[in-house]
């Protein structure tokens, strides 16, 4: 046999063997019905809801928001040098009203990459030692013997790695290191519950560095951490098709479409994912613009990846503004519901009545209104985060879990859930 056949034939035969992730379309309409709930998020330019997500988010996707885009970057490009440019760290007090946090700004400079920009001058350059010196801090709290935890979380460990490998800029041996040792030891799962986004983040992360490899000895660490990454990733697959859960998926699926495996079941595996994210969308599931600008991508086929080379002139559909429904008007019917605290002494227990369609920040504003109870919140990318309930503040390691009665974790925040007539929602201290 000739060498070039044998070649081509030797390529065929390895093609044939891997499997990859493909998300077959999705109907234009859904798709375009997602982007237009982006478009309110991008008048609220002020530093409390910038996002630089949503700019990604489209960016990557097949639609667009033409002057607005460019506004929005903009707003994102004076808010983020104002209060990051210059200071020592990313903790240090500025003028600026809320600090971006790390997680901000390795968002920001994937919305840079975004507009196809290279980080490069000495603004740009101050921004990325600012990255570089979190990521050093958290490899310090995660401690020699890693016998510690990052401050913040793997996720914004590995989201910030990202961000500085999509710009090309080295990260540190020692600070892969940590992360490699993480998802070889399992240090980042709490209480034994797999965190899909985690392992998700951590992937893509560890692709691009495979990609861009500093230390050809972290190789095969970095290509076993990938394999294992995906072997998680598919055994945490739910019945309805799920990574995890419905709003964990999206980031999956980034992730597994630039990693295809040799094994079976991948293919499949996504197709199931898709038609429950298909479902999903259809169902009004996806309202947050954080969650919506994670899904994007992968409705264009895209992911944080593309990044690394991104085509900025790739043709993309104008978005038009959502026509409001002319519906007959009717009145909302006025519902109950239960919020009751048990970490704390007295527990406290107390019924609201609210309009239906109300979310369960709502719930929480009338009970305040009431008397008797006092809560606190902080903004973050996915909407107000709770910080504090009567009186109580979370600690280290600490956050508030929402439950709906009896013991049923809500996979949204307090912005967007929507309680239902008569269900019991608690609020419940838990350490991580």
């Amino acid at each position: 046999m000739e060498p070039l056949k044998a070649l081509l034939l030797l390529s065929g035969v390895l093609g044939a063997l891997a499997e990859f992730c493909v998300i077959p379309q999705m109907d234009s309409q859904l798709v375009e019905k997602l982007g237009q709930h982006l478009l309110p998020w991008m008048d609220r330019i002020s530093s409390e809801q910038l996002n630089p997500s949503i700019y990604v988010g489209l960016r990557l996707s097949s639609l667009q928001a033409g002057t607005k885009e460019d506004l929005y970057l903009h707003s994102l490009k004076l808010d983020y040098q104002q209060c990051l440019v210059g200071s020592a760290s990313i903790d240090d007090n500025s003028d600026c009203q809320t600090k971006p946090s790390a997680g901000h700004l390795a968002l920001y400079l994937l919305a840079l990459r975004a507009n196809c920009e290279f980080i490069g001058s000495q603004k740009g350059n101050r921004l990325v030692t600012q990255l570089k010196w979190f990521l050093e801090d958290e490899k310090k709290a995660i401690g020699h013997n890693h016998e510690g935890h990052p401050r913040t979380s793997y996720y914004q460990y590995s989201l910030s790695i990202l961000a500085l490998c999509v710009h090309q800029k080295r990260v540190h041996d020692s600070v892969v290191g940590k992360l490699l040792y993480a998802i070889e030891h399992d240090h980042h799962i709490p209480q034994g519950h797999l965190s899909v986004d985690t392992e998700a983040m951590a992937g893509l992360a560890f692709i691009c560095l495979e990609r861009f490899i500093f230390n050809p000895d972290l190789r095969p660490r970095i290509t076993m951490a990938i394999e294992t990454i995906r072997e998680k990733i598919l055994k945490a697959q739910t019945p309805e098709g799920n990574f995890g859960t419905v709003y964990s998926t999206p980031l999956a699926l980034q992730f597994l479409m630039t990693s295809p495996t040799s094994g079976v079941g991948l293919g499949t595996a996504c197709l199931k994912a898709r038609a429950s994210l298909q479902a999903s969308i259809q169902g009004g599931a996806f309202q947050n613009p954080l969650m919506i600008s994670q899904l994007l991508p992968v409705l264009n086929h895209k992911t944080y990846l593309d990044l690394i080379f991104p085509d900025c002139q790739a043709p993309r559909v104008m978005l038009a503004p959502a026509v409001e429904d002319p519906s007959p008007v009717h009145i909302p019917e006025v519902i109950s519901v239960t919020l009751k605290v048990s970490s704390v002494l007295p527990p406290y227990k107390q019924t609201v009545f609210i309009l239906a369609g109300s979310s369960l920040e709502d719930v929480l504003k009338m009970a305040q209104n009431i008397g008797g109870f006092t809560y606190g919140t902080q903004p973050s990318l996915s909407g107000p985060y709770l910080t504090s309930v009567l009186g109580k503040e979370v600690g280290d390691r600490e956050f508030w879990q929402l439950l709906r009665d009896p013991d049923t974790p809500l996979l949204q925040g307090i912005a967007d859930y929507k309680p239902q007539d008569g269900e019991t929602i608690e609020l419940r201290l838990v350490s991580w």
